[in-house]
């Protein structure tokens, strides 16, 4: 498990930059499994109130070279109306108890986004990952900051988010449940409600195995906007092949 001084030492690259929201944005995890490697793709398209589409997919490559580690590298593609814009994200996820001896298992997400085209920013999210289980239900909750640096970045600030999922665990072929996604403003200072993002709704997940242990791992969601300058209307996807 990672000690307190590793934890720490992470945690100083968010504050050294002094430092959320995508049709794609995905639940982090905070159990890391020894040896899984897996290739990744996500997509999702959301239509906001005013009828412009956004869409962005990403397709990584991700693997454990520790039992408390996970890192993964994503091409990512976002089209918003006539805007595109490829990037590159770098994402890691740490687990800081051991699987199954207390109440909680607790983690840590950190993801870089390096943008392709000059003059952009880039962008560091950082957030405990909290999950729990109570008899057939798996409970997520996780708090997100997310800050931009770098070139066009000079107005930056820390904005936060959540996620939360509670599933069903009905057959490892097929569970189901409810995702949330949603971000305040600055974590210092809240927007006023209606003018927060909330995105709520049903989710289905499902694992199947596969020969030689490789398993194909799948989720997904229909995300309903709860606030005025949410989306109307998001759907979101995750197909793994973990191998």
């Amino acid at each position: 498990m990672l000690n307190k001084t590793k934890f720490l030492a992470i945690f100083g690259i968010f504050l050294s930059v002094n430092a959320l929201a995508g049709p794609a944005d995905y639940m982090y995890y905070p159990v890391v499994t020894k040896g899984e490697r897996e290739i990744d793709f996500k997509f999702g398209t959301s239509k906001s109130q005013s009828g412009e589409r956004t869409t962005v997919s990403k397709l990584g490559y991700g693997f454990t070279p520790t039992d408390y580690w996970f890192t993964e590298i994503y091409a990512k593609h976002e089209k918003e109306g006539a805007d595109k814009q490829p990037q590159i994200e770098w994402e890691n996820r740490f687990q800081f108890t051991e699987t199954g001896k207390y109440r909680f298992e607790v983690g840590m997400i950190q993801e870089l986004e390096f943008p392709i085209e000059k003059n952009h920013p880039y962008q560091l999210k950082l957030g405990p990952l909290l999950q729990t289980s109570i008899d057939s239900f798996q409970i997520n909750g996780n708090l997100l900051f997310k800050r931009k640096f770098g070139p066009a970045s000079e107005n930056a600030v820390t904005e936060m988010g959540y996620q939360f999922q509670t599933k069903y665990r009905y057959r490892k072929e097929f569970e189901f449940g409810i995702q949330g996604f949603g971000e305040v403003g600055e974590w210092d200072n809240w927007k006023q409600s209606n003018l927060q993002n909330h995105r709520w709704g049903p989710a289905v997940f499902g694992k199947i195995g596969l020969d030689n242990l490789a398993k194909i791992k799948y989720n997904a969601a229909v995300l309903y906007g709860l606030s005025e300058a949410a989306p109307n209307q998001t759907f979101r996807m995750q197909l793994e092949y973990e191998f």
